[in-house]
C-alpha cells in the first residue's frame, strides 16, 4: 500500500485514525496500531508477512536471551542473533545477485550454476536494521530487553516507517511505546508535515518522473542536453520522492504520539560530500556510523585505518541499497570522495568561495546518481558518455519532446529552487499571525492539489520501496 494512493488516504488512514483515537488506553492503541501495521504490510505482499513475523519473534526472544546472559554466553547469543538477521537479509536480497555472478563467472568453463529467483520482501532492509539496532543496544546495556511482545512487534512493524524509513532506533521510541502524549496541537503539526511530504511526492517527484524514465530507460543514444535534463530530473525526483516519504512517515508518527528522527536537512545545499552525508538519509548514515564505522575502529587507529573503514562502510552502504554492481560502485564513489576530502581536498575547498564549493559537492552527488539509477554498468557508462556529448549535443528525440511538457519543465525548475534556495533565505520578518495564516493557506492549498492529483490516479510507488 502506498501513502500517496486512494486506498491509503481515503480508506485505510481514516478508519485507522478513528479506531486509534477511540481506543482509550495506550496498550489498546498499540494493539490497534500493530494490527493495522500488519494489514498495511500484507496489503501488497501477504506472502511475506510471515518473514516480518519471524523477524519479530526471533529478535524478541534473542533480546531476552542476551539480557539474561553475561560474559561469553552473552556474546555468543548476540553473534547468533546478528548472524540470523543478516542471513535472512542475505537470502532474500543477495542470493540472486551471488548466484547470477557465479553463473557468469563459471559459464566460460562449461560449469552450470543454478541461479535463484527469490523475490525481495518489501522493506526488509529497513526492518532488519531496526531489529539489529535493538538487539545490539540491549547487548550494550543501553536499556533492558522489553518483555512485552506487542511493544517490540509495534516498534519493528509500525506502518509509517516500516517499508522505507526513516530508520528508527528503539531508544528513540522506547518510552513512547508505553506512555506518549496525544493532543490536537501535536496532531495538527504532524498533519502539516504529512501534507508537505505528500505534496513533495505527488506534485514534484511524480511530475518529473517521465523525464527520468525517458532518458535512462527509453533513449539508448541520448544527446548531451537530454542526458543533463534527465540527470537534473533524477536529482530532483529522488530527493522529493524520498524526503516526501520520510516527511509523511514523520508526520504520521507525530499524529500517533511518536517522535521519529529527521531524515533530510537540505542535502543539496552541502559544500562537500562529508556535509552531504550529514544531511542526506540521516537515519541511515548515523546507523552506519554507530553500528559499523565506530565498531570497526572509526578514526581511532590512524589515517590508513580511517580511510579503510570509510571505504568499507560505504561499500556496504551501496550494497545495502541494492544487489547490483552499480550500487556497490555508487558506495565506492562516495567513500572515495570522503577519503579524498580527508586527504586534503577538504582544506582546499575551505579556501574556495561558497559557490565553487557548492558546485563541486552537487556535481559529485549528481555523478553518483548516474550509477544509482542505471540498471547495469554498461548503461551507466553509456550515460556518462552522453553527459560529455559522445552522442551529440543538442538533439531532442521524439520521446523526450513528448515528456518535456510545460508542467514538467515548470515543476523541474520549481523543484531545483526548492531543493536549494530555502537554506539561504532570511526568516520572514512578518507578524506571527500573518505567518501562521500564510502557513495554513499554503498547507491547505498543497492538500487540495495533492488530493486532486491522487484522485486522478497520477501517482507512482516510492523509489525507496526497491530497497
Amino acid at each position: 500500500m502506498v501513502f500517496s494512493s486512494i486506498t491509503f488516504l481515503f480508506y485505510f488512514l481514516p478508519i485507522f485514525l478513528v479506531l486509534y483515537f477511540l481506543t482509550p488506553t495506550i496498550k489498546g492503541k498499540n494493539v490497534v496500531a500493530l494490527l493495522f501495521s500488519l494489514l498495511f504490510y500484507a496489503w501488497g505482499e501477504p506472502r511475506f508477512v510471515s518473514i516480518l513475523l519471524f523477524s519479530i519473534v526471533i529478535n524478541f526472544c534473542a533480546a531476552l536471551l542476551i539480557d539474561a546472559r553475561s560474559g561469553a554466553a552473552r556474546r555468543f547469543a548476540l553473534a547468533v542473533a546478528v548472524a540470523g538477521n543478516l542471513l535472512v537479509l542475505a537470502l532474500f536480497k543477495y542470493a540472486n545477485f551471488v548466484t547470477a555472478n557465479f553463473a557468469a563467472l563459471l559459464a566460460p568453463y562449461g560449469i552450470e550454476v543454478l541461479k535463484t529467483n527469490i523475490e525481495l520482501p518489501l522493506g526488509i532492509s529497513f526492518f532488519t536494521f531496526h531489529c539489529l539496532s535493538y538487539i545490539i543496544d540491549v547487548y550494550r546495556r543501553r536499556f533492558r530487553a522489553n518483555r512485552d511482545p506487542v511493544d517490540i512487534a509495534l516498534y519493528i512493524s509500525l506502518f509509517p516507517q516500516l517499508v522505507a524509513g526513516p530508520i528508527v532506533r528503539y531508544k528513540t521510541v522506547a518510552r513512547q511505546l508505553d506512555a506518549r502524549r496525544l493532543s490536537l496541537s501535536h496532531a495538527s503539526v504532524g498533519a502539516r508535515i504529512f501534507i508537505v511530504g505528500l505534496a513533495q511526492k505527488v506534485l514534484v517527484a511524480d511530475v518529473v518522473a517521465p523525464l527520468v524514465q525517458v532518458t535512462f530507460d527509453q533513449i539508448p543514444n541520448r544527446s548531451m542536453v537530454e542526458a543533463w535534463i534527465g540527470l537534473v530530473s533524477y536529482t530532483v525526483q529522488i530527493y522529493f520522492d524520498f524526503a516526501g516519504y520520510s516527511n509523511m512517515a514523520i508526520g504520521l508518527g507525530i499524529v500517533l504520539g511518536f517522535t521519529f528522527p529527521r531524515n533530510f536537512r537540505m542535502p543539496y545545499t552541502s559544500f562537500s560530500i562529508t556535509e552531504f552525508w550529514r544531511r542526506w538519509h540521516i537515519s541511515l548514515s548515523s546507523w552506519l556510523r554507530d553500528y559499523l564505522y565506530i565498531p570497526l575502529g572509526g578514526n581511532r587507529g590512524g589515517n590508513a585505518q580511517t580511510y579503510r573503514n570509510l571505504v568499507m562502510v560505504f561499500l556496504l552502504c551501496g550494497l545495502w541499497h541494492g544487489a547490483n554492481w552499480t550500487f556497490i560502485l555508487w558506495g565506492a564513489w562516495h567513500g572515495a570522495f570522503l577519503v579524498v576530502e580527508r586527504l586534503g581536498l577538504g582544506t582546499v575547498l575551505a579556501r574556495l568561495p561558497a559557490p565553487a564549493r557548492w558546485a563541486y559537492a552537487l556535481l559529485a552527488v549528481m555523478g553518483g546518481w548516474v550509477l544509482f539509477r542505471s540498471s547495469n554498468l554498461s548503461g551507466a557508462a553509456g550515460y556518462y558518455a552522453s553527459l560529455i556529448g559522445a552522442n551529440g549535443v543538442g538533439d531532442i528525440s521524439f520521446d523526450m519532446h513528448d515528456a518535456l511538457s510545460e508542467r514538467a519543465i515548470v515543476t523541474l525548475i520549481i523543484g531545483c529552487v526548492l531543493a536549494v534556495v530555502p537554506r539561504w533565505l532570511p526568516r520572514w520578518p512578518a507578524p506571527l499571525l500573518l505567518r501562521a495564516s500564510a502557513d495554513v493557506t499554503v498547507t491547505f492549498a498543497l492538500l487540495i492539489f495533492s488530493m486532486i492529483t491522487v484522485a486522478a490516479g497520477a501517482y507512482s510507488p516510492f523509489l525507496y520501496f526497491r530497497f
